[in-house]
């Protein structure tokens, strides 16, 4: 299927801004050209911040914000394929993950709407208490002044949809900047919003420099939340100069796939294909150990190489494709160098392992050892490294032990081990017989150390980080 390039401009409180500056964005899997977005300069920073607080903004009712959500769902709908091709234009995965992050950006809309008109109150009785008196106490929220976000190149449509579809059901006014990478997804979903009705003053979309645009909006007293998905060191960075305000920082992760004794093994094998390789591999949830105990270590094996040898890895476009190409050539070269290194240290290559440009072979090692960096470090993209652990515990104090806490997933059929694990393990999310990653678009998300600061995201916790609380009583 051929493509014809695409251009998006800036968006500055809802009217495209063309600069006469741009950036390139291209198809990891040829270097062809995908289009172009405009770069920004600091005034119209300045000027999307002061549309966003201007006075005469006229706040938009629960019912007005949830109609605008469904609509946008509904738009989105029509055009699920056209986005699933630009999302695998812009970053090279596979049209069966592209259309497949279309449907879940449907349910965060979806569910971004029914919260919308959900009441945020609370009625406390104050007579409870022998110095209470006659009164009732009750809560509300009201949104915050503006929103910073900045959003990465691995999901460039739902987690864009994660950052705006709660800000627009609570209210409050956004400023975003999508990754540098894959810009044209982004934008095209500020289109998309526009067009369902969203007020422009509730929405800027941008990319820009650095020094000129990013780092002053991050640091801008007027901004009172700031919310950021992307690396553990700019995730780090962006807490330093923030300032004080309100911050989300969804960071990295080192999930695990703990196989046990009593595991079913075809189901296990599945879950690391599944958790192993989906998305090439790109997500911070995604599988990037497997520990397996001595018992099953060889069956397992055995089942798992078979299934993943089904994954078809080639050019992005094409139907049959399940692994497509990492976000860029170098990112697929920092992953060689990984698994050489722990060849070198021992590790042996059972499946894969040869890279082309950008595309990388779904790659499953054993007899990795736990200091190799392809363990010891987020390795981004479609490896598998299985590593033998003794038990249970070694498991739990093998992974406590590292500097990441996001998710994790253990498969048994024994409840005590399900329940020691979902205690003991330091992550924001375990799941039992399913891969890590698993969560529904509105439930709450996020991890622990390294890998956030313990704000849930998800639809209904991140409405609630995007609003403010108030309190007042009365007699009754």
């Amino acid at each position: 299927m051929s493509w014809s390039p695409l251009h998006r401009p800036a968006y500055i409180a809802g009217q495209p801004v063309d600069t006469g500056k741009s950036l390139e964005v291209r198809y990891p899997y040829d270097g062809s050209l995908t289009g172009t977005a405009a770069i920004i300069g600091r005034e119209h920073l300045e000027a999307a911040i002061r549309a966003a607080l201007a006075p005469t903004n006229q706040a938009l009712s629960r019912y007005e914000r949830s109609c605008i959500l469904r609509k946008a769902a509904a738009l989105l709908t029509a055009r699920r394929e056209e986005f699933a091709r630009l999302i695998t234009r812009e970053t090279g995965l596979c049209l069966r993950e592209t259309r497949y992050e279309t449907t879940r950006t449907s349910d965060v809309l979806d569910f971004a709407a029914m919260e919308a008109l959900r009441d945020d109150g609370q009625v406390y009785s104050c007579d409870i208490s022998p110095m209470g008196k006659s009164r009732r106490i009750i809560t509300t929220r009201y949104p915050v002044n503006l929103v910073a976000a900045i959003t990465p190149f691995n999901h460039p449509l739902n987690q864009v949809a994660h950052k705006l579809a709660p800000a627009i059901a609570a209210g409050a006014p956004v400023i975003l900047k999508p990754s540098e990478r894959t810009p044209l997804t982004a934008l095209t979903l500020a289109e998309l919003l526009y067009e369902a009705g969203l007020p422009g003053w509730m929405l800027s979309m941008f990319i820009g420099a650095l020094d000129e645009v990013i780092q002053p909006m991050i640091e801008d007293p007027r901004t009172e939340v700031v919310t950021f998905t992307g690396s553990v060191e700019i995730g780090k960075s962006i807490a330093r100069s923030a300032g004080y305000k309100k911050l989300c920082l969804e960071l990295g992760g080192n999930s695990p796939l703990i196989v046990l004794a009593d595991a079913d093994l075809e189901l296990a094998a599945r879950l690391a294909c599944e958790g192993s390789f989906r998305n090439s591999g790109q997500r911070c949830t995604a599988v990037k150990r497997i520990l397996v105990v001595p018992e099953v270590l060889e069956a397992f094996t055995k089942k798992f190489v078979e299934l993943a040898k089904t994954y078809h890895v080639g050019d992005p476009e094409q139907e049959q494709t399940i692994v497509g190409t990492v976000i860029s050539e170098d990112s697929a070269k920092l992953l060689e160098r990984r698994v050489h290194d722990a060849v070198a240290m021992g590790a042996r290559v059972l499946l894969g392992g040869r890279r082309n440009g950008a595309l990388l072979e779904p790659t499953i090692l054993t007899d990795v050892p736990r200091e190799a960096e392809v363990v010891a470090e987020e390795s981004f993209g479609p490896l598998a490294p299985i590593i033998a652990i003794k038990d249970l515990d070694d498991a739990i104090a093998y992974y406590n032990s590292g500097r990441f806490g996001l998710s994790s997933a253990i498969v048994t059929n024994d409840l005590a081990a399900a329940m020691k694990a979902a205690k003991e393990l330091k992550t924001g999310t375990t799941n039992i017989n399913e891969v890590p990653g698993y969560r529904l678009e509105h439930t709450p998300f996020g991890g622990v150390r390294d890998s956030g600061l313990g704000i849930k995201e998800g639809v209904t916790e991140a409405m609630k980080f995007f609003s403010h609380t108030k309190t007042f009583s009365f007699p009754w």
